[in-house]
């Protein structure tokens, strides 16, 4: 093993960037985090976020950023789209590594430590996946949004935020939850919430999630994080038919979601071991075994 690399975990999503710097032999060195590095956003700015984030993270450790001596092991949103892989691997630094894979995939190395397991990625987007017996990582969910990633905080946010609308018009009072949500957005009449949600991306909608969970006694807030905790457990079953698999919820929305997965599933719910930054970690520390051959 070359003593002069450094090993860089990175879990990039749609809103925010973590960063792992490791040793040569995989020894934790420091932490940070950046903006946005989910390739839907742009491959451009991914790499901005990326190197804002690994910069930190040397300069916490007292050194200096230099991509020659770095294996990146990145684990990010949107990599199931090739041109956007392929995008992001051409505009990549001269680095001495590079490992991308899905976040659900670092994902799960992070929470089981490469064991076999199931893992629910609730963050912005949302994926579920599990390693199974013979080794393979299969998925589900994690398509992408506004029509896939049920549960997460975009697909929250997206449907939370018809309350404030309603309201607005005159469907259903003005009440607390809708005060909330039009407070958040800076909107105060029909027009200014149109120009909010012409503007609105996936990292916006997310932004909105803590206020359903903030008011989940709300009937409307209450009947959307029920059909959040019924579709991450569609996707449990669809990935562990056995019924076997230990389970563990990860990403911003793991915890505040976690009551509200369906009964049959708690029993093997499990807290994750690590995240998915030091998933890439691990993908980092196998990539420099790799080339060192």
């Amino acid at each position: 093993m070359n003593t002069d690399l450094f090993l860089i975990g990175i879990d990039g999503g749609g809103s925010g960037t973590r960063v792992v710097l490791g040793d040569a032999q995989g020894h934790e060195l420091a932490q940070a985090a950046s903006g946005p590095s989910g390739l839907g956003l742009g491959v451009e700015r991914a790499w901005q976020a990326i190197e804002a984030g690994c910069s930190d993270a040397f300069a916490q450790a007292g050194a200096v950023l230099d991509w020659s001596r770095c294996v990146l092991g990145c684990g990010l949103a949107g990599v199931n789209n090739r041109d956007w892989l392929a995008a992001f691997r051409a505009q990549a630094p001269a680095v001495a590594g590079l490992a991308v894979e899905s976040d659900a995939y670092t994902t799960l190395l992070g929470a089981h430590g490469g064991a076999h397991g199931v893992i629910v990625a609730l963050g912005t987007g949302s994926v579920a996946a599990v390693l199974d017996g013979g080794g393979e990582c299969r998925s589900a969910s994690g398509y992408g949004y506004p029509s896939g990633d049920e549960a997460s905080g975009a697909w929250l946010g997206l449907r939370t935020i018809v309350h404030a609308q309603q309201a607005l018009d005159g469907r259903v009072p003005i009440d607390d939850l809708a005060r909330a949500l039009l407070d958040h957005v800076g909107a105060y009449d029909r027009d200014s919430l149109v120009v909010w949600l012409c503007e609105a991306n996936q990292t916006a909608y997310a932004r909105l999630a803590p206020i359903a969970i903030a008011h989940r006694t709300h009937p409307f807030a209450a009947r959307l994080l029920g059909e959040a905790g019924v579709e991450i457990g569609k996707m449990i079953a669809a990935l562990d038919p056995s019924g076997a698999l230990p389970v563990a919820l990860c990403g911003g929305l793991g915890t505040p979601l976690r009551e509200y997965v369906p009964q049959i599933f708690q029993a093997r719910l499990r807290e994750p071991l690590a995240d998915s930054a030091h998933g890439g970690l691990q993908l980092a520390q196998r990539e420099a075994a790799r080339i060192a051959g």
